[in-house]
């Protein structure tokens, strides 16, 4: 018996499950969860490297665009023509080119109209009826007047919905370019009734307009080396694949508009007064906020418009897409960032009505993501960033956001989002703050690490998310942040409606959860319980370091985080990006087990306590005193009646000693172990493996935190049995007491099991008035009784 104890507790010290060596079929599972990636990763090449980097033999296309454009404030709408140099970086000849023309979503037969389902009446809106309404009545879609080649020659062109395809009369050769132009025109839709990432805003009291341009031109269509054209159709909520160029684009526009744009401008003398002019030079070398565009000339413009038109020029290096903004209405503050060594112009466009909120929050928030960002990723590498204020909720370009949230009339807002949800983000002060960290994190992911949007959402999202937590968490102690902390993902985890994060933006169900909150809540946990903070920084910065100004993949992003920090990260990525099972990890039985001493005087004895601390059966205890049947007939007693099996007999001393001498000293020695083994068993309850993250008590009062790697499933990845051995006596053990792992059901965490707290709400039932009430104007107001 002493020796196979021994034997058992060796075992459980080499963490050894049974099950697995005898092949039990539960235990393969564990195999499958740290099963390598490789054949679902795209097999390494010249361009893409084993490490994660880019190689040698990587390349990438290229357009710059030479454009104009005039805003009709009276009609609402643009009218362009662009000069596109498409440069032909691939070993491959193109016989013909793509381009995007995403207003074609807004056509009333678009894929995005027609593919809609019916929404549920019985909840039903009076904004999304209104959005309903007008999406019917307005006329979008572009207008392509003319395609021609640099001699002016007309080019053949198919439109194929959001997709626009220019046949050559010869094939562009492998790097070769390539000039043409493009004129065309489209409406402007009503941001404020339309959910769109550009679009205008009315101001009924004054009669101003406010745009937010964005997806305004055609652009051309990423040509990659993991998929060729990336040509998917745009349904609204996949973005954008763009390639990288220069860009010179005029803006004409109302004489007393001011425009805000991605790039620097051009002709400052020519679109600013003197006085503004010393202003925005003043700004570039301030560290407090410069108005160059006071709240009492934005007043002043919007009273009264002016006559003619204005140019305003812009130009913009190495970017992969060009926005802007235009109102008469814009009050603009700038000040001095800082990005490491680089001086950034933080400025900032709003309308008096974002008072005060804009002017504290807006051009700080954007200083401060710089300065963070640039701490985890690379210096912010453009010389501008901008954030405006309209009527689209959050969205970004190269150098320059469009958010949101503003106060209510008069002046006052929320702090945080309460229960009616987007109403009150839109009006809170840390729905501003959290929505400009997110946008202007975006010049880093994906307008720098130009990844494939509509193909991985995550890629940009879910990093910026990330990004964004840690940025909000260094604003202020206890910053609310909605998404980062592990917890608060938790329900989405255990929903039956959730998709793997490698799923494409137009197929998943809760975009925000799966593209957004679950890659951060991921990257999170990868810090702070897999890989600790220096790992993971180092990895995660080489990854933006080595891929700034290129479009990586999911491949090159899960081998660049190992080959920087030497871990084998495979199982955490099967998990996370490509499963969708959650942490739910069950602490089940704890067994306590010590060394056998062979000594029978103490074997026996401890034999004999326990059987007096056994409660005795309900039977025993009631069938106690009774009078037996070997009470009436003592004949019937023997031996057995009357001897006490745990006396310690000549015989179990002779077995003693007989033990003994088989043993070495050493062996001796083992004998008079003192220590206490645990044996924990842990059910995956979940199916997504995890690291243990424990808090042991004692008995002394000691507390013990210790991390178990999620290896540890790597045999059973459905059970496994963990052995800790302690002098002490354990009293509890709790299983992710901070809540790191994300884990679904906290009930089953403790040993000895905790009660959950809740609560439980009080309803009185209402009652509606009969209709003789009714009636009886007198009696509304009365209650009924």
């Amino acid at each position: 018996m002493c020796a196979n104890y021994v034997g058992l507790v060796t075992g459980f010290l080499l963490l050894a499950n049974p099950a697995a060596a005898a092949g039990d079929p539960a235990a393969q599972s564990g195999a499958d969860a740290f099963a390598q990636l490789d054949y679902l990763l795209a097999t390494p090449t010249d361009s893409r490297l084993a490490t994660g980097a880019p190689g040698p033999g990587y390349w990438q296309q290229r357009a710059d665009y030479d454009i104009a454009v005039t805003l009709d404030d009276e009609e609402q709408r643009i009218t362009g023509r662009e000069t596109i140099t498409y440069h032909n970086n691939s070993p491959h000849d193109l016989p013909y080119l793509w381009l995007q023309l995403d207003q074609n979503r807004f056509r009333r037969d678009s894929d995005d109209m027609l593919t809609k389902t019916a929404p549920d009446f019985a909840q039903f809106s009076y904004g999304a009826l209104a959005s309903l309404l007008e999406r019917r009545r307005f006329e979008g879609g572009v207008t392509i007047d003319a395609v021609t080649d640099a001699d002016g020659e007309p080019l053949p062109y198919t439109v194929n919905r959001t997709m626009m395809r220019i046949d050559l009369a010869e094939p562009l050769a492998a790097g070769e370019r390539l000039s043409f132009s493009v004129a065309w025109s489209h409406n402007i839709i009503d941001a404020t009734v339309v959910s769109a990432r550009g679009g205008y805003e009315y101001f009924p009291e004054d009669g101003n307009y406010l745009y937010e341009i964005a997806q305004w031109y055609p652009r051309m269509a990423a040509y990659t080396d993991y998929a060729g054209w990336q040509h998917k159709q745009f349904l609204g909520r996949g973005e954008f694949t763009l390639e990288l160029g220069d860009y010179d684009v005029s803006i004409t526009v109302p004489a007393d508009h001011v425009v805000a744009a991605t790039g620097e401008l051009q002709n400052a003398d020519a679109v600013l007064t003197p006085a503004q002019r010393e202003r925005f030079k003043a700004a570039r070398s301030s560290d407090e906020l410069v108005f160059v565009v006071t709240p009492e000339e934005a007043a002043a413009n919007a009273r009264e418009a002016a006559d003619g038109s204005r140019t305003w020029r812009f130009r913009a290096e190495n970017v992969r897409d060009f926005a802007f903004a235009s109102s008469r209405k814009f009050i603009w503050d700038a000040r001095r960032a800082r990005s490491g060594e680089r001086d950034v112009l933080a400025m900032s466009f709003y309308p008096n009505e974002a008072e005060p909120l804009w002017s504290q929050y807006s051009t700080a928030a954007i200083a401060h993501t710089i300065d963070v960002y640039s701490r985890y990723t690379f210096e912010y590498p453009y010389p501008v960033a901008i954030s405006v204020n309209g009527p689209v909720g959050g969205m970004e370009y190269p150098m320059i956001s469009f958010n949101k949230p503003r106060p209510y009339a008069d002046g006052t807002y929320w702090d945080v989002t309460q229960k009616s949800g987007d109403k009150t983000w839109e009006r809170s002060k840390y729905g501003l703050i959290s929505v400009i960290i997110h946008e202007v994190g975006h010049n880093y992911f994906p307008m720098v690490v130009n990844s494939d949007e509509r193909q991985w959402t995550w890629m940009d999202e879910g990093l910026n998310t990330f990004l964004q937590f840690l940025t909000e968490q260094a604003w202020e102690e206890g910053y609310p942040s909605r998404r980062g902390e592990p917890a608060k993902m938790t329900e989405y985890m255990a929903s039956a409606t959730q998709v793997p994060i490698m799923t494409n933006s137009e197929s998943i169900h809760q975009f925000g959860n799966n593209a957004y909150g679950k890659p951060a809540t991921a990257l999170n946990i990868l810090r702070e319980s897999i890989m600790g903070r220096e790992l993971f920084d180092h990895a995660f910065r080489e990854y933006a370091e080595r891929w700034q100004f290129r479009r990586p993949t999911p491949a090159d992003f899960f081998r660049t985080m190992e080959d920087a920090s030497a871990m084998d990260l495979d199982w955490f990525w099967r998990g996370w990006f490509y499963g969708t099972g959650h942490v739910d990890v069950a602490l089940g039985e704890v067994a306590l087990y010590r060394v056998d001493s062979l000594d029978p005087e103490r074997e026996k004895a401890w034999e004999r306590a326990q059987a007096e601390a056994e409660e005795p059966s309900l039977s025993d205890q009631r069938n106690a005193g009774s009078e037996r049947l070997v009470d009436r007939q003592p004949g019937l007693r023997d031996f057995y009646n009357d001897s006490d099996e745990y006396r310690v007999t000549p015989w179990d001393y002779a077995q003693y000693e007989k033990a003994m001498d088989q043993l070495t000293e050493r062996e001796r020695a083992l004998l008079d172990t003192a220590e206490r083994f645990y044996v924990v068993t842990f059910d995956n309850v979940g199916g997504l493996v995890t690291p243990l993250p424990l808090r042991i008590s004692y008995a002394d009062g000691a507390v013990e935190e210790v991390t178990v790697p999620a290896e540890i499933w790597r045999r059973n990845a459905a059970q496994v049995k963990k052995l800790f051995i302690t002098e002490r006596e354990i009293t509890s053990i709790e299983f992710d007491p901070y809540r790191s792992t994300a884990d679904t059901n906290v009930a089953n965490n403790a040993w000895p099991r905790k009660v959950v707290p809740s609560r439980f709400q009080l309803f009185k039932e209402s009652e509606e008035p009969n209709p003789m009430r009714r009636d009886d104007e007198d009696a509304w107001s009365q209650p009924i009784r």
